[in-house]
């Protein structure tokens, strides 16, 4: 069998572009079922925010203070083991984010029961 002399070429695919009134009724389609509802969404959100007027939450700063839990949780690994290190914790240097956080958040409770605070 004898071998072509170039490389081979794969026969060109004639593509058959969509008709123009496909393509423009994919649009209004898309249109109707993704911005439409977007725009109802954003609305609805919107009045909600009238409605409730006085029930907004609390400043997070004020909250993150009073509860251990979401104060170590926005803290990095290198600041939790700074606060181990003020409160004294043995061997906080090789303990994981998870275990850390645990062990400081028994102490911190702790701390509480007993009157004393940071």
């Amino acid at each position: 069998m004898p071998e072509p002399d170039g490389p081979v070429e794969a026969p060109q695919r004639q593509l058959h572009p969509l008709p123009r009134g496909l393509v423009e009724l994919y649009g209004l389609l898309a249109v109707l079922f993704v911005l439409v509802p977007e725009w109802m969404a954003g609305g609805a959100l919107f009045g909600f925010r009238e409605v409730r007027q006085g029930s907004e939450l609390p400043v997070p700063s004020a909250i993150w203070r009073r509860v251990p839990e979401l104060r170590l949780a926005s803290l990095s690994l290198a600041q939790l083991r700074l606060l181990a290190a003020q409160l004294g914790l043995r061997g906080y240097g090789r303990l994981q984010r998870v275990r850390l956080t645990a062990r400081l958040l028994k102490r911190l409770k702790r701390q509480a029961e007993h009157g004393r605070s940071l």
